[in-house]
């Protein structure tokens, strides 16, 4: 399903101007706080009325200000997941998730027992929202917008008010609700390791504008885009596929660069993973390191450089035909007398990968 959103609206002095395509699969809103995330999917969700504007999902016209059309909130099908869980204290989970089949159309429903099994919440069925966790609450909470049989889902920052440890119970199951259900979602995120484990595109927002869209693994890897990420965020997606596990406690992954070694990942062999790095994690080099305590040293090919206004530069490169990315500092770059298509190797330490880095791949 395709949304497309072309939006005007005016808050005092903050002013939303944009308009951007959104294709099937995860689209994600990336951007700091107050850069006009939520005012959008609200707007799609039909709890504001834009200025100006038109949004249609599947070619279905939701709104358009110079028809006089909208569409009310609860005719257009939207599933929206918010920052809280927003449960009925005095519901258990099972009568929780059988409200949202209240507003489900009667041909199409979802399997209750398919939903409860992905968000792993069969045994939570019997208690009340007071007696689970963050992470739990909100499982719930987005099964209860499922089950509603939603044609788009929204999600509101859903992690943003859970601990890191609540964050990774929770990112699994929404791999697995993105890759078996495959209902489009737009998901509000001002956290690039949520968005670079579930985004399939990405729109980057600014002060009410669009800075950027596109594939994941291209705007996370566009030097262009970096300063919209954060320096200290930027980096690029590998798609890998995990291929044994050592004795040693590290994986092995193959990749179209060659072989990384990470500590050991949770899944089984012949799983597809795509690994967020860091450009700051990445080291380059003209000749292939010897004596090194570094495990992963991929050949690669230097695409660009971008040089800023400080003692920084951010280099782009060839890995087998996907894109990785360097921080370094100028001088660096002019010691190596790097340029584009000039054969370099990229040095990764295997410890510098996040698990939180660590995705399946869609």
């Amino acid at each position: 399903m395709t949304l497309q959103i072309a939006l005007n609206h005016r808050f005092g002095d903050f002013s939303l101007d944009l308009a951007f395509e959104a294709p099937a699969g995860v689209t994600a809103l990336f951007g700091r706080s107050g850069s006009g995330k939520t005012t959008v999917i609200n707007a799609v969700a039909g709890l504001l009325r834009p200025d100006k504007g038109r949004i249609t999902a599947a070619g279905l016209v939701l709104i358009d200000t110079d028809a006089g059309l909208f569409v009310p909130p609860h005719r257009r099908r939207v599933g929206y997941v918010f920052q809280e869980a927003r449960l009925f204290p005095h519901l258990t989970v099972r009568q929780n998730l059988l409200y949202g089949r209240w507003f489900a159309a009667t041909d199409q429903n979802v399997s209750f027992d398919r939903i409860v099994e992905l968000l792993g919440i069969g045994q939570l069925l019997a208690r009340r929202p007071a007696a689970l966790s963050g992470g739990e609450k909100q499982r719930v909470a987005i099964g209860r917008a499922i089950l509603s049989n939603p044609r788009l889902l929204l999600l509101d920052e859903p992690l943003a008010a859970l601990d890191e440890t609540r964050k990774a119970e929770i990112l699994p199951y929404l791999e697995r609700m993105r890759d078996e259900l495959h209902l489009p979602m737009l998901y509000v995120s001002h956290a690039l390791s949520e968005v670079a484990r579930l985004a399939d595109t990405v729109v980057l927002m600014e002060s009410g504008r669009v800075t950027a869209a596109g594939p994941t693994a291209d705007i996370l890897s566009d030097p262009t885009a970096a300063t919209g990420l954060g320096l200290r965020e930027a980096g690029a997606i590998l798609t890998t596929r995990l291929v044994g596990q050592e004795t040693d406690g590290l994986s092995r992954l193959d990749s179209a660069a060659g072989p990384i070694w990470l500590p050991r990942i949770v899944a089984p062999p012949g799983t597809n993973l795509r690994i967020r790095i860091l450009a700051q994690d990445v080291m380059l080099a003209l000749t292939r390191p010897e004596g090194i305590s570094a495990l992963n040293i991929l050949p690669a090919t230097v695409r660009d450089i971008r040089q800023g206004d400080g003692p920084g530069a951010l280099v782009r490169l060839d890995v087998g035909g996907e894109v990785l990315l360097a921080r370094i500092t100028r001088r660096s770059a002019r010691v190596l007398a790097l340029a584009p298509g000039k054969p370099v190797f990229a040095v990764l330490k295997a410890v510098s990968v996040a698990q939180e880095s660590i995705g399946l791949s869609s």
